[in-house]
């Protein structure tokens, strides 16, 4: 799909950013020695945002990723087997860190854990088996677990007590880090209250934020980029940053910061600043140099934070985008402009398929492993990857294919060989590299998520 813009401002937009084009390579800013091993992820369920997405950013730093297959994993009408998994983990070799979804092994999965009716003890006897692999194997645990929506939860009491006794083998230093989110928070939710009660006698080791799906991609970046790096943050809509965002329950900054902390980001003072380019409006300057500016998309002119983004990638270096506005599809005309200033490619990462919550996990948690010394290569494919999947299909395909086949059509329907014809006038996509489709899916046989994977296209003749 091409993409075009009015030639007097293209022309304004390009005279920004060529210098800088020229001069961005893939992010390589000093973030702190990464660890790089052998590491096992069990994940949330199989969504490819729980599954596929962390697996590849723990494999950005080149070492080994064990990954519970697809097949083991829940979906959304079928939890995980409690028993399998743990079989699974007691045949993984014990080389490196484990990074685990507690819910995956106490309920099956993240839909299982509102609807599972087992009594505490059922759950305990299951999680048992990471502590045990604890003891066993001398490596650190980097957990979380998940308070529940509502209403969908049957038995809050018992989540809720099951997170109170995680806490507790955090504090007798079961798990190197854990951390405990809340899913979904409309308003009216409990969740946020309980959040706060937990975090008020929380061990240090203890995290407590919105999210779920994006926690083990967090993680990942806390085991295997551990050591701190300090970050800018900036808003395309600064009036709004405080403002009680969709799914969350709390304000967008604050939901910065308690991303960027799980992280292991620290957060430099910044102060306002005019910005320089055609559409004017206020930025922000950084007391000292930040190792990353994260850039966050809440709204306002699209262009005018399209042109910001090639300005901070020019000055400041390493920019992740967490895109906010709406939740699970991003901004067609802001990533439109990005991307014919072939700006994308530029960035230590960006997100845009999910809540503000798992978009601004997500980025941040991916350029923690950019920074921490990703090979250029490896980097450039997950952005491909990141693009295809967050602003090809969230921003584009989704809609596409709901119009031609609705969900409730979905089952025995020939929708993936839809979507494959939808989607190819978007490609090759040009990165530093260009990335043919390889393939789309629909894993959970719904729309609100698909797996595009793509690859290097063959040289060009």
């Amino acid at each position: 799909m091409r993409f075009r813009l009015p030639a007097l401002l293209l022309t304004s937009l390009l005279a920004t950013a060529s210098l800088a084009s020229a001069q961005s390579a893939a992010p390589t800013t000093p973030a702190g020695q990464a660890t790089v091993g052998g590491e096992t992820l069990i994940p949330l369920d199989s969504r490819p945002a729980t599954s596929t997405l962390p697996a590849q950013m723990a494999g950005l730093l080149g070492g080994t990723v064990h990954v519970v297959p697809a097949a083991l994993l829940g979906n959304a009408t079928r939890g995980a087997d409690p028993a399998a998994l743990t079989a699974w983990l007691a045949a993984q070799p014990k080389d490196g860190p484990l990074i685990v979804s507690l819910d995956a092994l106490a309920y099956g999965g993240l839909v299982q854990s509102r609807s599972s009716r087992d009594t505490v003890d059922t759950v305990m006897a299951r999680l048992q088996a990471v502590r045990d692999w604890q003891r066993a194997s001398g490596q650190p645990v980097y957990a979380f677990i998940v308070l529940p929506r509502e209403p969908d939860a049957v038995d809050r009491a018992r989540n809720l007590e099951v997170a109170r006794r995680m806490i507790a083998w955090a504090g007798e230093g079961v798990f190197r880090e854990l951390h405990v989110t809340w899913d979904d928070a409309l308003p009216g939710s409990p969740s946020p209250a309980e959040g706060a009660e937990l975090a008020r006698t929380a061990p240090a080791n203890v995290s407590v934020y919105p999210g779920a799906d994006e926690v083990l991609g967090t993680l990942v970046a806390r085991a295997l980029a551990p050591r701190p790096a300090t970050l800018a943050v900036e808003y395309s809509d600064p009036a709004r940053a405080d403002t009680v965002i969709r799914y969350e329950g709390i304000a967008l900054s604050r939901s910065v910061t308690l991303h960027a902390a799980a992280a292991g980001w620290q957060a430099v003072t910044t102060t306002p600043e005019a910005i320089r380019t055609p559409f004017g409006g206020q930025g922000t300057r950084p007391a000292t140099p930040g190792d990353l500016t994260l850039y966050v998309f809440n709204g306002g002119n699209a262009r005018a934070a399209a042109l910001r983004v090639s300005q901070l990638l020019r000055e400041r270096g390493a920019v992740a985008v967490a895109d906010v506005e709406q939740v699970n599809s991003g901004n067609v005309r802001a990533w439109a402009d990005l991307y014919t200033l072939r700006r994308p490619q530029d960035l230590a990462s960006l997100a845009a398929w999910g809540t503000p919550g798992n978009n601004l996990g997500t980025v941040l948690a991916h350029a923690k492993l950019a920074l921490a010394g990703a090979p250029a290569d490896a980097q450039d494919a997950l952005l491909a990857r990141e693009y295809a999947n967050d602003i090809v299909y969230g921003s584009h395909l989704r809609a596409q294919l709901r119009a031609l086949i609705p969900d409730a059509r979905l089952p025995g329907s020939d929708a993936s060989t839809v979507l494959n014809t939808l989607a190819r006038p978007y490609f090759p996509l040009q990165f530093r590299a260009r990335y043919d489709l390889q393939d789309v899916t629909l894993p959970w046989n719904r729309s609100f998520e698909a797996d595009l994977k793509v690859t290097p296209a063959p040289p060009a003749p």
